[in-house]
């Protein structure tokens, strides 16, 4: 019986898988570029005051003095960072105001007491004060860590693709 036999070099998609392998296990230089883009969502969320789909209700300093929600002295802006491993990346800020920001809440009660002189005088008041009863504020969610469903996940995949292929 007659036979056909072809054999075919496959060095060079061992080759190519090889590379793949090498490249699946650390994902850090990819994670960084992951995490760079999730930062880069950030800081467009303080330029157009909210993540897309979820524009942030003005603060009560822009609506007295102007400006913008957020952005009074680009501290909580400025402080967001990315840090990236073999499989994750991390990305947040060390500002200690920036969860009521970002998930909305609550602030306590709390008595204001004068600093540096011996009482608070303010606008409208009858008379200097010693101190204050605060009865705390209520802080509206004004995201700008994108979450699940506002990430640009056409970016991360595109950087996922140059990076494996």
């Amino acid at each position: 019986m007659p036979g056909v036999s072809i054999d075919v070099d496959t060095s060079q998609v061992q080759a190519m898988l090889g590379e793949l392998l090498a490249k699946m296990g650390d994902l850090t230089p990819v994670m960084r570029e992951i995490g760079e883009i999730v930062v880069t969502q950030s800081a467009e969320a303080f330029e157009q005051g909210g993540l897309p789909g979820h524009k942030w209700p003005e603060s009560a300093r822009v609506k007295a003095s102007g400006g913008q929600t957020l952005v009074d002295t680009a501290r909580l802006r400025n402080s967001i960072t990315a840090r990236a491993s073999g499989n994750k990346v991390e990305t947040g800020t060390n500002v200690v105001y920036a969860a009521i920001h970002q998930f909305g809440g609550k602030t306590k009660p709390r008595t204001i007491r004068p600093r540096t002189k011996k009482a608070l005088v303010w606008p409208g008041a009858s008379h200097p004060v010693t101190s204050v009863r605060h009865p705390g504020s209520k802080i509206p969610a004004r995201p700008f860590l994108p979450d699940e469903d506002s990430l640009d996940w056409n970016e991360i995949s595109n950087a996922l693709t140059r990076y494996l292929v």
